[in-house]
């Protein structure tokens, strides 16, 4: 059977030059992006009731380095997903992502760190879910080995740290992705997907209870 993700679009992370390596994003990768995008944004449409968007990237703003990286994100909103929690399916040389990600430009980032820090809602995922505090930055923990005090830290940084972040959700890395035809990946995406929507919700909860009458 076919994987769907193969060696050849990993290597587009190691083509020398920015034009050549944003020809080969746009020939190899960006098509499977469209197609995600298209896929999982009828996905979300239909488990939040908001209308989902799909962005794929476009690195438009690079004129010397290459991108490292590359991805479709998920928000219900057509102008961009930066500014809000958002979903993404993306790569790097190393490994194909499937996340959840409050990035530095969300304005109500603090809000989102409380939800979490006083929520039981991260205990839930699977022992293969791993964190990260930088979305620039292919690294990551795993959750499990993270320990309370870990994520704690984490989720403390992304309220009172400018730059904070928090992203979450399952990587495979490039030899386990030679294992999944499109039908596997796809399933492997909406499990994923599936167990991030509570984390999602409770990134949007209001921080106060209403006052009860």
């Amino acid at each position: 059977m076919k994987p769907y993700w193969t060696e050849q679009d990993f290597d587009v992370f190691n083509t020398p030059g920015l034009e050549a390596r944003m020809a080969a994003l746009t020939e190899l990768i960006r098509p499977k992006f469209a197609e995600l995008g298209t896929e999982f944004s009828s996905f979300f449409s239909g488990k939040t009731g908001d209308e989902f968007f799909p962005h794929v990237a476009k690195h438009m703003r690079r004129t010397v380095n290459p991108p490292n990286d590359s991805w479709v994100a998920f928000a219900p909103y057509k102008r961009g997903y930066k500014a809000v929690p958002h979903f993404q399916i993306g790569m790097w040389e190393s490994h194909v992502f499937v996340i959840l990600a409050v990035i530095y430009e969300a304005p109500n980032k603090t809000a989102m760190a409380e939800n979490l820090l006083h929520s039981e809602v991260l205990e839930s995922l699977s022992g293969e879910f791993v964190v990260s505090g930088d979305h620039m930055k292919p690294q990551s923990n795993a959750l499990n080995e993270l320990g309370d005090q870990g994520l704690e830290k984490l989720l403390i940084r992304l309220r009172d740290v400018k730059k904070g972040e928090f992203v979450i959700g399952r990587h495979l890395t490039r030899e386990q992705a030679a294992f999944f035809t499109k039908e596997q990946f796809y399933q492997f995406a909406e499990e994923t997907f599936e167990e991030l929507l509570p984390v999602y919700n409770t990134l949007l909860q209001a921080t106060k209870e209403p006052v009860s009458r």
